[in-house]
């Protein structure tokens, strides 16, 4: 009897260290972040272009927030970069102006995807981390590409 009063003692005092330790979620996401980090790209909370989610989604338990991975890019000397903005709805990828097109590009992307946007020091993607290693690989593929003919 004395040996489980003990151990019920222990389990009580260690508890709340339980809270300390990252869950499955949390340590995939880590490793996707840490993965796009090492190949170049950067990864800030940011706030869907356009408003709103389009797909209808919102933030769930697990406190899936629109991040955006993105692919820095070099100062240009000459001609600037047209800034722009893409977004994914029920009929697939369409520009927030309207009349800006589709870069094909955008389409090689998983269907995790929000929107993606470019701007003069930067062009990205906005997601909710739901995917793996290999869906970040493909992420960093499309925005290599993509980059280089904004660069072109």
């Amino acid at each position: 009897m004395t040996y489980l009063l003990i151990i019920f003692i222990l389990a009580v005092a260690l508890a709340p260290l339980s809270h300390f330790v990252p869950s499955k979620r949390q340590r995939r996401i880590a490793r996707m972040r840490e993965y796009a980090a090492v190949h170049g790209m950067f990864v800030e909370f940011r706030d869907l272009p356009g408003g709103g989610d389009r797909r209808g989604r919102t933030p769930g338990p697990s406190g899936a927030d629109i991040i955006y991975y993105g692919k820095r890019m070099p100062p240009r000397r000459g001609e600037a970069v047209t800034p722009g903005g893409w977004v994914v709805d029920q009929e697939g990828w369409r520009s927030l102006d309207r009349r800006t097109a589709v870069p094909a590009v955008l389409r090689e992307l998983p269907d995790t995807i929000l929107a993606a946007t470019v701007d003069g020091s930067s062009c990205g993607i906005y997601w909710r981390e739901a995917g793996e290693e290999a869906q970040v690989e493909q992420i960093r593929g499309v925005l290599e590409a993509w980059s280089a003919d904004l660069l072109s």
